[in-house]
This record gives C-alpha cells, sequence and structure tokens, in this order.
C-alpha cells in the first residue's frame, strides 16, 4: 500500500535527493505520481527520478529561491551530514548542515502556510532533560535540529512533523554498517586484499529497516501525520551485530575474518511506540533477509566496489 491520498497530487520537494535515502524518496514520491522537485547542492548530484533543483542550503537566498520556485504542497527534509567520525574533526559544519539549514528551509516555507513538513531526525539524538554531555557531535547537531524545528512549530504555526528513522539498510550507496560490510565482502570475492572487519562489538544490538520502508512511512506521515508529533520508524526487530554480519556470510563465497571489539557491550532494545505508525496504516514490508540479498546483489552489479 501506498501513502494513501497523495497519489499524483501535489509537488514534493526533497532535500539531500542524491544521498542514500533521497533516492529511494525520489524512485518512490514519482512512482506513486506524485510531481518531484529533487533539492541537490551539486548539479552533477542528479538523481534517477524528479526535477532538479540545485540548491546550498547553508545559503539563505538559493534556499528562498528554490521554495519561491518549486512552491511544494509537502517536504521531506532529509538532507544532513551523518557521519559520527567526521563530526569530532568539522562540528561547526555539522551544526550549520544539520541545524542551521533546517531552519533556513523552515523560514523560507512561511511564505506557504499549507505546506505539511517532514523532518527526519536520528536516533541518536540525546535527552536533554537528563543530560548536558552530548556523546558527539553529531548528536548534538541532530538533537538541536529537533529541538529548533518543534520549537520553530510552535514559533509560526507550521505544520512540521518529525520521523526517528532507525537503521536504515537496503541497496545503493551507504555509510552504513551492512553496507560496508558487504563491499569488503565482494572486494574479497573479486580478489583484492583486504583486512578484517572491525566491529565495535558483536553483542551490541540495533534495529535495522530496510530504507524503502522509511520512505514509505515518510509518506503516510507526510499524508495524515499530526503536527509536532515525533514518530519513530523502525522494523521492531532489534539484531545482534554479530548475527548481522552472519546474515552476510552466508552470501560470502569466501568468509570475511572479523575482529570485534569489547564484546562486554551489550546494548538493550529500546522499545518505541509502534502505535504511531500503525495509526497511520503503515507496517513494515520487507524483511532483513530480502535487504540483506538486495545489497549483496547491488554490490555485485558494481563495476568498482569502494
Amino acid at each position: 500500500m501506498d501513502a494513501v491520498g497523495m497519489n499524483g497530487r501535489g509537488t514534493i520537494l526533497v532535500t539531500g535527493a542524491s544521498g542514500f535515502t533521497g533516492r529511494h524518496a525520489c524512485s518512490y514520491f514519482d512512482s506513486i505520481g506524485m510531481k518531484v522537485a529533487a533539492l541537490v547542492r551539486k548539479a552533477g548530484d542528479t538523481p534517477e527520478y524528479g526535477e532538479t533543483v540545485v540548491c546550498d542550503m547553508t545559503v539563505k537566498e538559493q534556499v528562498y529561491e528554490a521554495i519561491r520556485s518549486v512552491r511544494p504542497d509537502y517536504v521531506l527534509h532529509v538532507a544532513g551530514k551523518n557521519s559520527v567520525p567526521e563530526s569530532w574533526t568539522n562540528p561547526i559544519q555539522y551544526i550549520e548542515t544539520n541545524m542551521m539549514s533546517t531552519l533556513i528551509l523552515l523560514d523560507a516555507l512561511r511564505e506557504l502556510p499549507h505546506c505539511r513538513i517532514l523532518v527526519v531526525g536520528s536516533k541518536l539524538k540525546f535527552d536533554l532533560a537528563r543530560t548536558e554531555k552530548p556523546p558527539h557531535p553529531y548528536s548534538w547537531s541532530k538533537t538541536m535540529q529537533q529541538t529548533a524545528a518543534r520549537h520553530w512549530m510552535h514559533l509560526f504555526e507550521q505544520h512540521i512533523m518529525l520521523a526517528e528513522p532507525s537503521n536504515l539498510i537496503g541497496p545503493g550507496p551507504s555509510t552504513g554498517i551492512c553496507a560496508l560490510f558487504a563491499s569488503k565482502m565482494i572486494r574479497m570475492e573479486r580478489g583484492y586484499k583486504e583486512g578484517p572487519f572491525r566491529l565495535s562489538s558483536a553483542g551490541e544490538q540495533r534495529d535495522f529497516l530496510d530504507v524503502r520502508d522509511a520512505v514509505r512511512a515518510y509518506g503516510f506521515i507526510l499524508r495524515a501525520g499530526s503536527r509536532g508529533t515525533v514518530y519513530p520508524i523502525e522494523s521492531g526487530i532489534w539484531r545482534r551485530l554479530d548475527d548481522v554480519i552472519e546474515a552476510f556470510q552466508r552470501h560470502a563465497s569466501k568468509r570475511v575474518p572479523v575482529i570485534a571489539g569489547n564484546d562486554d557491550v551489550r546494548t538493550e532494545p529500546v522499545p518505541a511506540n509502534p502505535a504511531l505508525m500503525r495509526e497511520l496504516g503503515w507496517t513494515p514490508q520487507i524483511s532483513f533477509e530480502t535487504s540483506v540479498q538486495d545489497i549483496v546483489d547491488y554490490y555485485r552489479k558494481r563495476q568498482e566496489v569502494k
């Protein structure tokens, strides 16, 4: 089932359209008949679906021009930077890209009071009410993004909603653990000399959701979500990282050596509120096994695997 009520109705602006999630989002919304405006930072980052809009979201004038040109009915804001290690090196850039770009976008959208806006955050945010010490600059930038978006919504009465996806996986270029392992596995199959894959902890648990299910969920929220609500987007199944790696090893013609870090690390599943998404009519459709197969197939079909 698609995002009921959105078929062929209106224009959606997808920020970060050249990224992993953005490309899947453009494809999905195009497939249900919507007019897609794909916002990218560089002219060469043209996605396969939608009309390309080139815009540096840290430049206020460019964002205002893009919004006035497109005049979207819906906005899916998935643009941003998401590398924890890099955030330690360029913390100011992460604040500019993740928080300030969001505020610039929301300010430009004040001219379109009918527009429904979904800001996609991160489960790596931290609880401001419990601690003043963020775990890393990326977490701080996403926490401030969500806090700023909610405060902005109250100040200016815009229809802003928020989503917190779990670890998104699936075919396409990604920097997540599944893509990193699959690409190493395929390089080894092709004869490249590779060192072992380093795993933070075999016992760590994470929720993995196919990115194609996530963008469907975003459609449901954009169509019928409640203003100010934070929607958790996840599969509801937590998996140990060593089990995740083993799922890929079963597809390997040559096993990849793995070195796990501190195996004393144990993460307890953090329950979300699945009823929020079920009330909108969304449930995941793509199994973890299908996601794994599609990721492996994606890297096997690539001419070069980095």
